[in-house]
């Protein structure tokens, strides 16, 4: 399994406390403003997940298919509400539920987090529920393009609670039929953002095949923006700006 997360340290907000928490594959990187963080912080944080885990868990020991299927997927009856907003994030972007698990994840803790600090970003392996008063930057890792690490999505605090989630076909866990470094989608909803991601970067195999995966983030509803990376070619649409940085400066 791929933990080696060092683009946590390049990508942090150092006016932010962040700190991990990790429960078996769950692994988060949580940012919130300094005032409100206490060390019952994490232990809450904790808690959500386990909850989540489990609520997860259990509905999938009955519906074995939620796990392993790669297209839409009906529900049975009495799912609970992870399941069920990580299916309906799926099933409009065209793909299997645990598709949009890492981002149902980030938006439901942060959510939560939302009630107790005024500033969150909640990063679970490079998918991204952000809330911020103020512009924030979030930095586009896409492993050995020379895009990677010198680009970021500029969010203007109007847009936010928002999700922005990345997906690679030769970076991390993720699955992918495609072979993209990195596709970026961006959504007010993280579990939908998750989801497309996973839809978009499906369509690219070779850098001539960025554009593809553009017209696919553009047909699923509730996607915002989009940024497709192979090798040394880059494709972007949205109403975001993508600017050029340097890690230090994030």
């Amino acid at each position: 399994m791929y933990v080696n997360r060092t683009y946590r340290e390049a990508f942090s907000n150092k006016d932010l406390w962040g700190f991990r928490v990790i429960v078996r594959e769950t692994d988060l990187y949580v940012s919130v403003d300094q005032a409100s963080f206490s060390p019952d912080l994490e232990q809450k944080v904790e808690k959500l997940i386990l909850a989540l885990r489990y609520d997860l868990e259990t509905y999938i020991s009955s519906d074995s298919e939620f796990k392993t299927t790669l297209q839409p997927h009906l529900l049975a009856p009495g799912a609970p509400v992870i399941a069920r907003t990580m299916a309906a994030a799926a099933n409009t972007a065209g793909v299997g539920p645990m598709a949009a698990v890492a981002g149902a994840f980030a938006e439901t803790i942060g959510r939560e987090l939302l009630k107790l600090s005024s500033e969150v970003i909640v990063e679970n392996g490079g998918d991204i529920f952000m809330a911020s008063p103020k512009k924030r930057l979030a930095g586009v890792f896409a492993g050995t393009s020379p895009f990677s690490g010198r680009l970021a999505v500029e969010v203007p605090p109007d847009k936010m609670p928002l999700g922005i989630c990345t997906s690679s076909g030769t970076v991390g866990p993720s699955f992918s039929f495609g072979r993209a470094d990195a596709t970026v989608i961006i959504s007010r909803s993280t579990a939908l953002a998750d989801a497309a991601a996973s839809a978009a970067g499906n369509a690219v195999q070779t850098g001539e095949d960025v554009k593809k995966g553009i017209e696919v983030a553009k047909s699923i509803p509730g996607v915002l923006g989009a940024v497709l990376i192979k090798d040394d070619k880059m494709a972007v649409w949205g109403e975001f700006n993508i600017v050029p940085v340097s890690p230090l400066n994030l």
